[in-house]
C-alpha cells in the first residue's frame, strides 16, 4: 500500500475520493430527514429515518478518516466548508419538492423513492468497488457500510415496484420522477479533478465500468416492469464533484449547519 502521508499525489486522490463518498451521504441524509413526520404512514416514518441515520453516520466514517489526514475535524468538514469545496453529486442537494421542512412542505413522494432507488443503488456498485481499494481504511469502512446497503437497496426497490405497478396516476408520477432524477445524475459516476490518479493508485474502478454495472441491477427491476431504461446524460449541466453547485446547496448548508455556527468551539 502507498503511504498516503508520505505521497501528496496519492493523499490528495483519497481525499477528493473520500469527500466525493462522506458529501454524497451527508446531504443524501439531510434530504432524508426532511420527510420526518412527512412520510406516507408511520412505518415508512420510522424506516426512512432509520435509513437516513445510517446514510449520516456512514458520512460520518468518511469524514472521520478525512480528520485523520489531518483536512480538519468531522464537524469541521461537514458544516464550514463552503459549497464550492464540497464534492457531492448534484442529484443529492436536490430539495424534496415545494416549499420546505417549516414552511407548507409539499415533497413528492414519488422523487423521494426514484431519488434513493436510483442513488442507492449507485452507492452499493461504488461502495462494491472500493472494497477493493489501495486505501485499506477506506476498504474497511466500505465493508462496514455494505452490510446495511442490502437493506437500503432493497426498501426502495420494494417502493418503486409497487408504484410503478399501481394506479395510471402512480405510474405516471414515478415516470416525471424519474425524468427528473436523471437529468441530475450526470455526474454520479464522475470522479473530479483528480480521476486519472484515482484510478492509477487503484482507488477505485473506472466510473464507465461503474455505471455499466448500475444499469445492469437497474435492469433485472425495468425488466420485470416492462419499462425502457432511462439514459444519464453524457455531459451534465453541473459536475458537483469539481465544485460546480446549484443554489439549492447553499440553502441546505444554511440550514444543516445553522446550529454548529451558533458556537464552533462547542462539543456537540
Amino acid at each position: 500500500m502507498t503511504d498516503v502521508k508520505g505521497d501528496v499525489k496519492y493523499k490528495e486522490a483519497v481525499a477528493d475520493l473520500l469527500f466525493q463518498f462522506a458529501d454524497d451521504d451527508f446531504l443524501i441524509s439531510f434530504r432524508g430527514s426532511e420527510w420526518l413526520g412527512l412520510a406516507p404512514h408511520i412505518e415508512e416514518d420510522v424506516a426512512f429515518s432509520s435509513i437516513s441515520q445510517d446514510c449520516m453516520g456512514h458520512a460520518t466514517m468518511f469524514y472521520s478518516l478525512l480528520e485523520e489526514l489531518e483536512y480538519g475535524t468531522a464537524d469541521e468538514l461537514a458544516h464550514s466548508r463552503p459549497s464550492k469545496e464540497r464534492r457531492n453529486s448534484i442529484l443529492v442537494e436536490r430539495p424534496n419538492g415545494e416549499g420546505n421542512y417549516m414552511e407548507t412542505p409539499k415533497y413528492d413522494w414519488a422523487y423521494a423513492v426514484v431519488r434513493n432507488y436510483f442513488y442507492t443503488t449507485a452507492k452499493k456498485v461504488k461502495i462494491d468497488s472500493l472494497k477493493n481499494s489501495s486505501y485499506r481504511p477506506a476498504a474497511e469502512i466500505a465493508t462496514r457500510v455494505n452490510m446495511e446497503l442490502f437493506y437500503h437497496s432493497l426498501h426502495w426497490k420494494t417502493w418503486f415496484v409497487q408504484l410503478l405497478s399501481s394506479s395510471d396516476e402512480a405510474i405516471e408520477r414515478m415516470k416525471n420522477a424519474i425524468d427528473e432524477v436523471i437529468k441530475d445524475f450526470g455526474d454520479m459516476f464522475m470522479f473530479g479533478k483528480v480521476t486519472k490518479d484515482i484510478h492509477e493508485y487503484g482507488l477505485i474502478e473506472e466510473g464507465s465500468l461503474l455505471q455499466k454495472r448500475w444499469f445492469a441491477e437497474l435492469e433485472k427491476t425495468y425488466t420485470s416492469l416492462d419499462l425502457e431504461l432511462p439514459e444519464i446524460p453524457e455531459q451534465p449541466s453541473m459536475n458537483g464533484r469539481v465544485g460546480d453547485h446549484s443554489p439549492d446547496l447553499d440553502s441546505a448548508l444554511e440550514t444543516l449547519s445553522e446550529v454548529y455556527r451558533l458556537d464552533t468551539a462547542a462539543s456537540w
